[in-house]
């Protein structure tokens, strides 16, 4: 029995490519053809985006309360207390200006606005959250802008208000006259704008050393060393810079926005803010370029 022949084979082709399986083309927003395009607007963060974030984070961070609050403190109950214990004692003020009873609790109030100023930049770089501030903010200056602005007017709008307040507590307590307006302008909103400058100072000098502890130490140095060299030099030789301790130390320069400064020459009027605005410029500046040639 004859077999029949095996069917003939189909030699494979050389290169053939393989079959891809059919796909619909994708379906874009409307029904259209093409790669999906969300209906929300893109648009690049800019300077305000910064300050929105730096105000959600500075609010809502335990150090703010705090330092802040003990501040508020401070501010209020040393300045009611002596007003309270001049009254009390029927100490004779002269030509002391009642407002100028305010400067205790200022000069220590303006302790916790450094320690803030320092650790809204120093405790980032502590924790590491300063990595997603930059992924979040890529530009360093903008970022350094943000904090400064934000800090500066928290700073300013508590002090203010509160040395405000005390003012008029302090005047009430001891039936003074109401002081005339440019010593008023001065012991308000200059020592706010001090303070908060202050602050910036202490917040370019962060940014610089990142370090809290170190920053935090090297401002109250700044603050309190010059004063207390210069009640230690009783050499004759030495008078003049002794005079100049005394005039450009910042007490006194608080003071003098009181209109009660420690000497007889030196600065007076708003020179003190522009002395600080000058020192804290150059801080900043600083800043900025530290930020900009190192790494993380």
């Amino acid at each position: 029995m004859t077999m029949p022949p095996p069917p003939a084979q189909t030699p494979p082709q050389a290169h053939q490519a393989p079959q891809m399986p059919y796909q619909q083309p994708q379906q874009g927003w409307g029904g259209q053809a093409g790669p999906y395009a969300s209906p929300i607007p893109v648009r690049t963060p800019g300077l305000g985006d910064a300050i929105a974030s730096e105000w959600t984070k500075i609010r809502s961070v335990r150090s703010t309360m705090w330092t802040l609050g003990v501040m508020i403190v401070l501010l209020v109950g040393i300045g009611l207390l002596t007003a309270l214990v001049v009254n009390v004692s029927d100490a004779p003020l002269d030509d002391t200006p009642v407002l100028s009873l305010g400067f205790f609790g200022v000069l220590l109030g303006s302790i916790c606005v450094i320690t803030l100023g320092v650790l809204t930049i120093a405790s980032e770089y502590g924790t590491g959250m300063i990595r997603t501030t930059l992924t979040a903010c890529p530009s360093r200056a903008r970022m350094l802008i943000a904090k400064s602005v934000v800090f500066f007017l928290l700073a300013f709008t508590i002090t203010t208000v509160t040395t405000g307040i005390v003012g008029v507590l302090q005047t009430a307590v001891l039936d003074g006259a109401t002081p005339d307006t440019g010593l008023w302008v001065r012991s308000t909103v200059g020592v706010g704008l001090y303070v908060a400058v202050l602050g910036l100072l202490a917040l370019a000098l962060g940014a610089i050393i990142r370090h809290s502890a170190g920053a935090i130490t090297i401002m109250i140095a700044v603050v309190l060393l010059p004063l207390v060299l210069a009640m230690f030099m009783f050499s004759s030789s030495l008078a003049r810079v002794q005079q100049a301790l005394f005039e450009y130390s910042i007490p006194n320069q608080i003071g003098t926005l009181y209109n009660t400064s420690m000497t007889s020459s030196g600065p007076s009027g708003w020179d003190p803010l522009w002395i600080i605005a000058g020192v804290t410029a150059v801080a900043m500046a600083c800043a900025f370029a530290a930020l900009d040639r190192r790494d993380v």
